[in-house]
């Protein structure tokens, strides 16, 4: 570390005022940053201070992922040997994910980063950290074989549109991760079913897709089959195969377990909500429950369990790292439990009675983020107007004592 200070301390005059580049100081200070804390102090007022700053904060989330992201990679691999008839080691099927996963996750942050370097340039603030998350959401959430071309678009419209239009980082209504995947899902629907397996140099080989590939529960929608397969060929998928995700879907979505462990960090270091997360949940589980008991016989979807519906699809990934962002939930405490609940309503609700949105947990949260700030003001002008009503109360109790 001390060869690096060594480098900032002789380098960062020429990006100081004055110096020969000083126009991209902002964009030097985010380096600067990611290793050192910033030497800026508060000099007025009374402030809240803690260890840890925004950028600390987007690392833990970039951790927190990690353990769904190995899986993915890992699971893309696997699942590509066994759709040719071929048993590997562990680390051969990650190897063959990762090479199919990495040029996901650079074209994510080459694309992002790049445009948020120009915003920085262009207005001469400092670079906010929220792409660090956001670059790396957007690879977990989309199918492993979505061109490149469709995924550098997608992501240059969410970082102009769902951030940079309202003033960047901290100022956007919607999950800029989530408005990648919708932009995808309503441009190309055909590439974000994640549904089939990738198969490399598939045009030499296209029968193996048909003998390999089948529907999870969620593309039951289009046909209402009955099966949903893990990737053995008329397996049903278990519990136990939706809890580990060892199946066909979206990089980061698909194991529940690699998905429960960022849980458990996120909430440990404080960075997330557990409100948000346990209401989602709850949402989610009671909505369901409530269609297996309104289902009629034969209908799959209804009466497909509710602890499944828990399990499959994003919604795990969605109620753990898409509706607890701090920018777009909701701030208040009782608003927090409020906006969980419904989203998890809402993602049932979508996923199993709107025959056009195989996966509601994309939808169900976008619509969220923009009640989010209605469900705070009326928790906050409710608790104003009970402590008005204390208020009113306590004077006359104080005018009664008086006389």
């Amino acid at each position: 570390m001390k060869i690096i200070k060594n480098l900032i301390d002789k380098t960062k005059p020429q990006f100081e005022k004055g110096g020969k580049y000083e126009k991209w100081l902002p964009v030097y200070e985010s380096f600067e940053t990611f290793f050192f804390v910033p030497k800026k102090v508060t000099s007025t007022g009374a402030h809240i201070r803690d260890a840890i700053d925004m950028k600390r904060s987007m690392i833990l989330v970039v951790v927190s992922l990690l353990p769904a992201l190995l899986f993915g990679m890992w699971n893309v691999g696997e699942l590509y040997y066994m759709s040719i008839g071929e048993t590997t080691s562990i680390l051969e099927s990650f190897w063959q994910g990762f090479l199919q996963v990495l040029p996901l996750i650079v074209v994510s942050y080459g694309v992002g980063l790049g445009l948020e370097f120009v915003f920085v340039y262009i207005r001469g603030h400092e670079i906010n950290e929220g792409f660090l998350v956001t670059g790396m959401l957007i690879p977990l959430i989309v199918p492993v074989d979505i061109p490149l071309w469709m995924l550098a678009v997608a992501t240059a419209f969410s970082v102009l549109i769902g951030k940079e239009a309202f003033g960047g980082t901290g100022m956007n209504i919607v999950n800029p991760a989530l408005l990648t995947r919708a932009f995808l899902f309503f441009a190309y629907p055909a590439k974000m079913s994640g549904n089939t397996v990738w198969i490399k140099d598939i045009g030499q080989n296209p029968q193996l897709v048909d003998g390999f590939t089948g529907e999870t529960i969620l593309g039951q929608k289009v046909n209402m089959v009955t099966e949903a397969y893990s990737g053995f060929v008329n397996n049903k998928l278990s519990m136990l195969d939706m809890f580990i995700g060892n199946y066909a879907g979206s990089v980061g979505e698909t194991s529940t377990i690699a998905i429960l462990i960022g849980a458990a960090i996120l909430l440990y270091t404080g960075i997330a909500s557990y409100r948000i997360m346990i209401s989602v949940f709850a949402g989610g589980y009671l909505m369901g429950l409530l269609l297996n008991a309104v289902a009629p016989e034969g209908n799959v979807l209804l009466s497909t369990p509710a602890l499944e519906h828990l399990l499959i699809g994003g919604f795990a990934f969605g109620a753990v790292f898409m509706a607890t962002d701090p920018v777009t939930a909701s701030q208040t405490n009782r608003g927090k439990w409020i906006y969980g609940f419904l989203i998890g309503v809402f993602a049932i609700l979508i996923r199993t009675v709107n025959p056009a949105y195989p996966e509601g947990m994309m939808l169900a949260i976008l619509f969220m983020n923009v009640f989010a700030p209605l469900i705070d003001h009326y928790i906050v002008q409710a608790n104003i107007k009970a402590r008005l009503r204390r208020a009113k109360i306590n004077m006359i109790q104080s005018d009664s004592e008086n006389n």
